[in-house]
């Protein structure tokens, strides 16, 4: 057999698998369609409850994704009114509650819902958001969807795209297999994240390129990025190390349009945030345990505490005063987000250990005064 027609023949084989493929797939749409459609209405306002029935009728991983797609894409209306009032910072229990409620919502509540069901039915799913392109034009909004572990490979659904579309300024309901369970390199094309980690590609491309049109061309002139461990190591951080770290990523992306600088700002807003309210935290539990410790002196120190528990209360109070110090110190690798916020706890925390070193100097002249006295209440307490 010649060259040619062996390159013909494997791609008529291609083509027959594909077919066949696809064949498969829709079948198993629909047959998993009409089970989870059954589903009793009582079971549907609750993810938990959704999420039980999916288990107890499906068994593959496969099987129960398509299930949550299929059950969304039905129920689920896009809130046509509110489309441009995205908060992709909402917690997703509150957002999946509120959808699961209303029955209506935009493409983070959509995604929210998919990602809180996915991983109550043990496929590990993540709500990416970034922006997208439809018929070459991008679109000036944010916009979210899922990636999931689907017999260990990753996957990306919309399952906002896939419920429906928009035409004439109206929502048009009907299911789009053809966005659920999509591989990188063909979802590349449609939908760049903020962060590149969440590309899945070995050479991701910069929103810059995505603009440009140029999503298909893979740039091996650019460094290898391994995405696979980078995803193992974002996995072990903490959600204040996945935000910063994602930050850096997005930046190192390149800046394309004013969403890359939006969202850059608000997660780092957000770190910032989470940063100032773990040191105040910190710093109240100093100050409740510094005004315990001042009724503790004012009553001479009664009841009966030994020299040591007495020094152990005020190393105490300095060591959540110094944990909110440290934590403060996690975001000078920020932008001057919150600066007077953090400014200001930082003064305080300043002052409460300059007077808690006072206390302690007291506490050690009292101790050394009173020390043959506090010797005799405590053989008093005793007997």
């Amino acid at each position: 057999m010649t060259k040619v027609k062996t390159i013909v023949l494997l791609i008529f084989l291609q083509l027959v698998f594909n077919d066949i493929s696809k064949s498969q797939t829709s079948k198993g749409f629909i047959k998993i369609d009409g089970i989870i459609l059954q589903i009793p209405d009582s079971l549907t306002y609750s993810s938990q409850d959704i999420a039980n029935y999916i288990n107890l009728n499906f068994y593959s991983q496969e099987e129960k994704a398509i299930a949550i797609f299929c059950w969304i894409a039905e129920n689920i209306q896009y809130d046509f009114d509110n489309m441009y009032a995205i908060n992709m910072y909402v917690n997703s229990d509150i957002s999946s509650d509120e959808t699961l409620k209303t029955r209506k919502g935009i493409c983070t509540n959509f995604s929210d819902l998919y990602s809180n069901i996915a991983n109550k039915v043990g496929v590990k799913t993540y709500v990416i958001s970034g922006y997208t392109r439809n018929k070459k034009l991008v679109d000036p909004n944010p916009h979210s969807w899922c990636v999931s572990m689907i017999d260990s490979s990753w996957y990306m659904t919309d399952p906002t795209w896939g419920s429906g579309y928009i035409q004439n300024s109206h929502y048009v309901k009907k299911i789009n297999k053809k966005y659920f369970k999509i591989k990188p390199n063909r979802f590349i094309k449609t939908h760049v994240p903020f962060d590149p980690l969440w590309q899945f590609l070995n050479y991701p491309i910069t929103k810059q390129e995505f603009h440009n049109g140029m999503s298909e061309s893979i740039n091996e002139q650019t460094a290898y990025f391994n995405f696979v461990d980078s995803i193992k190591v974002y996995e072990n951080q903490s959600d204040i190390e996945q935000s910063f770290s994602s930050s850096l990523r997005i930046e190192s992306n390149g800046i394309s349009c004013y969403l890359d600088y939006h969202n850059l700002y608000s997660i780092r807003f957000n770190i910032a945030k989470e940063i100032h309210n773990i040191a105040l935290n910190y710093y109240n539990e100093g100050i409740y345990m510094s005004n315990e410790y001042i009724s503790y002196a004012n009553n001479y120190y009664l009841p009966y505490k030994s020299d040591t528990e007495i020094k152990q209360i005020l190393e105490d109070i300095d060591y959540r005063f110094n944990l909110a110090l440290k934590q403060l110190e996690k975001n000078e690798n920020l932008t001057l987000v919150l600066e007077n916020e953090i400014l200001h706890l930082k003064k305080s925390i300043i002052q409460a250990l300059f007077e808690l070193e006072k206390q302690k100097n007291n506490l050690d002249k009292y101790l050394d005064i009173a020390k043959k006295y506090r010797e005799n209440l405590s053989s008093s307490n005793e007997q």
